[in-house]
């Protein structure tokens, strides 16, 4: 098996996905910039944000200097797009994508979150050596050929995330109760054309049951020859009801291409032929990249990433891929309780469109000297997002309990901080979250410990 890794294939495959990728990487830092940055404010140092834990380092910055950060991004992936000065140009993007990635914990997505993984993955490829600024300014640099594995990573992590993302979806509120498919369709009666169909009672049974089923088997499906195009036609119609339905950004069109690459990786190339026999134009660019290319002579010499003295390496990083990706789904088995209420392993996991939580509280303040007591809605030192996302999150309610900690204390004040918050999971009902008897600004979040303070739900039974 690990020598079928490094079989020479066509580069093609991974050539589209760098298109495709950077394309996606462009609009997803568009559309932040002017909505979550210049409209909503997000990314404003003024304002408080929710850091990922351990990575508090991660700050904002003051504008035209944010602007100027995803100006910068953006010209990145057009250099990835393009393949220039790809070297440096991939590593630099999948910097500036992390970066914007950690700034606020209360936008985690998936996609992001799946889209940092592939940036760092592609910063490894030798995704630049074909249809490329890099090889049109120095042919020498083109290679039709790469190893197996350098086509294989990007589908590996796509089929991760289909399998675990099927994994989480055996539990009992999915399968036996279509929860929360139910709720978040009744407020979809009012969509264009498939409004009506949507509030069927029906729909959220087939779309849970259909969705679980999907996720399991798809990766087996994509891996044979005969399956494939039947899968790939299945896949692409699952992401493009989830866009029309959900509209959840990038992720589902992200997904079609990282599929596309479970096909022969000269399939991009077989379809440019036969563009090329039917538009005069793409005949022409062809023939002047074919002439290009002749200019000089080839180097043949092989490509780190094929060279046998790095398999070892190479293997070892496939391995440790393979167990982080494999861990990180499961490690909620780790801590009690429902990961759907505790939120303990829900992040880095594929839980995707598991849950629906809502939550309402404040926090109430004691002055240690006076023995004053008060009480703090965050409501007017949030965004929308962050307060929804706030109630519903422990690590996120004992990090805004510090931050009011902190602020005391450059007020002279030592206080103790309680949270009183009431959340619902699903079509539950509303119930005590968070121990409203301890003194949030004495803890300490402790990575694999389970937090006490945290209130598992009563049965409602």
């Amino acid at each position: 098996m690990s020598k079928k890794l490094w079989q020479p294939v066509s580069i093609a495959g991974l050539v589209f996905f760098r298109i495709a990728f950077g394309l996606l990487g462009f609009a997803d830092l568009l559309g932040s910039w002017g909505y979550h940055h210049l409209y909503q404010g997000t990314y404003n140092p003024d304002n408080y944000q929710f850091k990922y834990i351990g990575w508090e380092w991660a700050v904002s910055l003051a504008e035209p200097w944010m602007s100027l950060f995803f100006l910068t991004g953006m010209a990145l992936a057009i250099m990835v797009i393009l393949g220039y000065r790809y070297r440096w140009s991939a590593p630099l993007f999948a910097t500036f994508y992390t970066y914007y990635f950690l700034l606020e914990k209360a936008h985690y997505l998936n996609h992001g979150y799946f889209f940092c993984w592939v940036a760092w993955v592609m910063a490894c490829l030798p995704a630049w050596r074909a249809a490329s600024l890099d090889v049109w300014r120095k042919p020498t640099q083109y290679r039709a050929q790469i190893p197996l594995w350098c086509h294989a990573i990007v589908p590996f992590l796509m089929g991760m995330v289909y399998f675990f993302g099927g994994i989480a979806k055996l539990n009992a509120d999915w399968l036996l109760r279509a929860m929360p498919l139910k709720l978040w369709l009744a407020g979809k009666a009012d969509k264009w054309l498939i409004g009506p169909w949507l509030e069927l009672p029906s729909t959220a049974w087939v779309m849970s049951i259909g969705g679980a089923a999907f996720d399991l088997s798809i990766t087996f499906l994509l891996l044979f020859r005969r399956t494939r195009p039947f899968a790939f036609a299945w896949a692409v119609a699952f992401h493009l009801t989830n866009h029309l339905v959900f509209n959840i950004g990038i992720f589902p069109y992200l997904s079609v291409a990282a599929t596309a690459l479970f096909f022969r990786p000269d399939w991009p190339l077989r379809f440019w032929r036969w563009l090329t026999q039917r538009w005069r134009k793409a005949s022409t660019w062809h023939e002047r990249w074919k002439q290009r290319l002749s200019e000089l002579t080839l180097d043949h010499s092989p490509i780190w990433q094929a060279r046998p003295r790095n398999q070892n390496y190479l293997l070892l990083g496939f391995v440790s891929l393979l167990l982080v990706h494999s861990f990180l789904p499961l490690r909620h088995h780790l801590y009690p309780g429902d990961v759907a209420w505790t939120e303990d392993g829900h992040r880095y996991a594929w839980r995707m469109m598991l849950r629906s939580k809502k939550g309402h509280g404040h926090y109430k303040i004691l002055d240690i000297e006076t023995q004053e007591r008060s009480h703090v809605d965050p409501r007017d030192s949030l965004t929308p997002r962050q307060y929804r996302k706030l109630w519903t999150h422990p690590d996120m309610i004992l990090q805004y309990a510090h931050h009011l900690r902190d602020q005391a204390a450059e007020r002279g004040q030592k206080i103790a901080i309680y949270a009183h918050v009431r959340t619902r999971l699903n079509d539950g009902k509303y119930q005590v979250y968070i121990d409203d008897k301890v003194d949030l600004a004495q803890v300490e979040w402790q990575w694999w410990k389970p937090a006490s303070w945290i209130l598992l739900p009563i049965s409602e039974e």
